[in-house]
């Protein structure tokens, strides 16, 4: 049993491409989907879902992006723009392939974040997610369709044929428990203030392209909370 996908679009633009994204997850067996703020559904919507119209019909509308990803165990945002710079971790991605490896196995629920048609989706929304996929394309044009894309990182997660058993994986509560002893360890050394931000980013996206078990959870916590006790400890004794 694989996880869980929700297809995020985030303040789409096209109703066209809303219900061509609802049809894509019914030929991939997706069901949920979740509209942030986007534009009116009507006929033009209906006629390109398809079969996918159930999908479309029970969609679910939120507000904002925070609210769509309050119960979600991994954040999976995409993108057009890639880079191979390591001083820009907001921006590197990995394929849909990979993607489809590497999340084999979680437990729970994978958001995959799609942004606007016209400009994607923001550096503050990127900061986000565990992991950012992009699909290889043509330098000369690199930006796919907003359904396209959807469709193939779909195929890709169905298809994936990694059959490997796995130990659980860590879930989203206990991601967020290393993220916070990580964020603990910074402040106990004090870390330089300026880079604090892109630091946390780096560690947030390296554990989401790791995408660790739970015994590994427990084995870094334990790490991380032994080393902020001791440098604590230290300080008071000085």
């Amino acid at each position: 049993m694989g996880p869980r996908t929700r297809i995020v679009l985030v303040e789409p633009k096209n109703e066209g491409n809303v219900g061509a994204v609802a049809r894509a997850m019914k030929n991939f067996d997706a069901a949920d989907l979740m509209l942030v703020n986007p534009c009116p559904l009507g006929i033009e919507a209906r006629q390109r879902a398809m079969h996918g119209a159930d999908i479309l019909e029970s969609a679910t509308v939120v507000p904002d992006l925070a609210t769509g990803l309050k119960d979600v165990d991994l954040i999976v945002g995409t993108s057009g723009i890639d880079t191979e710079s390591e001083k820009r971790f907001a921006r590197i991605a990995i394929g849909p392939r990979d993607l489809a490896a590497k999340v084999h196995d979680v437990r729970g629920t994978i958001a995959l974040l799609f942004g606007r048609e016209d400009f994607g989706l923001l550096d503050e929304e990127l900061r986000r997610c565990d992991l950012l996929v992009t699909v290889p394309a043509s330098a000369d044009y690199p930006i796919l369709n907003l359904s396209h894309a959807a469709t193939i990182l779909l195929y890709e997660l169905f298809g994936s044929a990694t059959s490997r058993k796995a130990a659980r994986p860590m879930s989203g509560l206990e991601k967020e428990k290393l993220h916070a002893a990580f964020a603990d360890l910074l402040r106990a050394t004090d870390y330089p203030v300026h880079k604090v931000a892109r630091t946390k980013i780096m560690f947030r996206r390296m554990i989401g392209r790791a995408v660790p078990s739970a015994w590994e959870f427990h084995a870094l916590m334990g790490v991380l909370q032994r080393a902020t006790k001791r440098i604590r400890r230290l300080e008071e004794n000085r």
